[in-house]
């Protein structure tokens, strides 16, 4: 299977090819978890607190900076892919597109001093995270949506080197 992550940092990073790498593997890791056996498209926007406030504040109605937004391309059942993409499929590329996340380095760096580990395992959540609100998890609850996304989160997290908590 051959996904398409198309990744754009807007933003000064010193890392951008290790940052871009660990955001492809945990892209890759989330799809193998979650049994998506069709070939994705995903849209990745790494940027800084001032860009992701703009995207909040045009998309969500909300002006001020948050960690990770993500925009699902379909309403996806959590943990329930479907059987058939056929519909779901792009006809020009023949990916399935399933949405678009931006990050905001900028908080990913502040959270992982607050948390006490470190960036990658921070900018690696995100992105799990994100996947996860792309393929139909969601936690507007704070009880059973939420511990099922947190679960899911761990247990991917736990698959991939360098995103145990340090």
């Amino acid at each position: 299977m051959r996904n398409r992550i198309n990744l754009n940092i807007s933003c000064l990073c010193l890392q951008r090819l290790s940052v871009k790498y660990f955001i492809r593997r945990c892209i890759e890791a989330t799809l193998k978890a979650e049994g998506i056996s069709v070939p994705c498209e995903i849209n990745v926007l790494i940027t800084d607190d001032k860009g992701i406030q703009a995207i909040n504040l045009a998309s969500r109605e909300i002006d001020k900076p948050t960690d990770v937004l993500s925009f699902p391309m379909f309403s996806l059942e959590a943990g329930s892919p479907p059987e058939n993409w056929d519909s779901y499929i792009d006809p020009e590329t023949g990916l399935c597109p399933l949405g678009d996340m931006v990050i905001s380095l900028e908080r990913a760096i502040a959270q992982a001093k607050e948390f006490g580990h470190s960036t990658r395992r921070e900018i690696g959540y995100l992105t799990i995270h994100s996947m996860l609100h792309l393929l139909g998890y969601d936690h507007l609850d704070e009880g059973e949506q939420k511990a099922q996304m947190r679960a899911r989160e761990e247990a991917i997290a736990a698959q991939i080197p360098n995103m145990q908590r340090d």
